[in-house]
């Protein structure tokens, strides 16, 4: 039987066993925009400097309520909610001239939802980390208990991994908010078409140092979704240096959001996996980018299923 038969096998099972480690307790990936967001978003997705269209699950009005009960229907405990601030201050729209107070009212709407459901949100603020207001923003926040981290995207914030000013930058947001005692979750991946293993030597040479004894969290486990040759090239090369100093993995996970796609072959599905493996499946965590994930239960009964890894090594993905 082909891998792809395989894995298709083992989503039926799944889907009708309801197997509880297709379930993860906690989604370390989700998105709610803010209503300053949604404003917005129009002008952002009909930027000419995008390269794509927007996703429509992406610009829907979607609602915390929207997202408990996608959780709900997949068994989920909790979300890290992840906050879209940073779309005010990127440079593929045009500038706002008030990005500073959307990116504020962003985030104090993100932090408001965990206060309203500490029980099922964490909430992630987020800044563009070249902006000239992005340590004030996370200033602003030290000390508060509803924030348990920040969310920062390398593409969408058009940070550039080979100029050391703005390395320089990124360096100085990681301490910030390694002082305010955060989780750093990082979409690394840069719009650099050879992004890849040259990028993730800066990141931990220059960059991850500076957060200190936080932990730190690589989205799309240093991909932007999917699997294609630069992610394998950007993981294979964290596999390569954390082999030869383990040291470097100590509070470094990477997250699997829309990694594991109906669009990805079973060869680099195969790849993936042995990377995931020579990593260690303990430094990977379940994230669905939901809403992008659609439905929650079939998202993961079919992602975090498949026969590349054993159901022993999906359980501890899943933990």
């Amino acid at each position: 039987m082909s891998i792809s038969l395989r894995w298709a096998a083992a989503v039926a099972l799944l889907l009708s066993a309801g197997r509880a480690w297709a379930q993860p307790a906690i989604d370390h990936h989700m998105h709610v925009h803010s209503p300053a967001i949604l404003e917005i978003l129009p002008a952002y997705c009909a930027s000419p400097m995008r390269k794509n269209p927007c996703d429509q699950r992406f610009v829907a009005p979607l609602t915390a309520a929207d997202a408990l009960k996608a959780m709900d229907g997949a068994g989920i405990r909790q979300g890290w909610l992840m906050s879209t601030a940073y779309l005010a201050e990127s440079p593929l729209a045009a500038p706002l001239p008030d990005a500073a107070n959307v990116v504020r009212q962003a985030n104090e709407f993100t932090v408001g939802l965990a206060r309203s459901r500490p029980d099922r949100f964490a909430a992630f603020v987020s800044v563009n980390p070249t902006a000239p207001d992005a340590l004030a923003e996370i200033a602003r926040w030290k000390g508060d208990r509803a924030v348990t981290g920040l969310k920062l995207h390398l593409t969408n914030s058009g940070v550039d991994l080979r100029d050391p000013e703005e390395v320089a930058k990124l360096a100085a947001v990681f301490r910030a908010a390694s002082a305010n005692g955060w989780t750093i979750m990082i979409h690394m991946r840069t719009g650099a078409a050879d992004y890849g293993a040259r990028d993730v030597r800066v990141f931990l040479d220059q960059v991850l140092p500076a957060a200190g004894d936080q932990p730190v969290v690589i989205a799309h486990a240093a991909g932007w979704g999917g699997i294609d040759a630069v992610t394998l090239d950007a993981l294979g090369a964290f596999a390569d240096a954390l082999r030869r100093d383990p040291r470097l993995g100590r509070n470094l996970r990477f997250d699997l959001a829309q990694v594991f796609t109906d669009r990805a072959t079973p060869e680099d599905r195969a790849r993936t996996a042995g990377l995931i493996r020579r990593i260690g499946p303990d430094h990977f965590v379940a994230g669905s980018d939901w809403p992008f994930s659609g439905d929650l239960k079939t998202y993961f009964a079919t992602a975090y299923a498949g026969p590349e890894l054993t159901p022993a090594e999906w359980a501890k993905i899943l933990e």
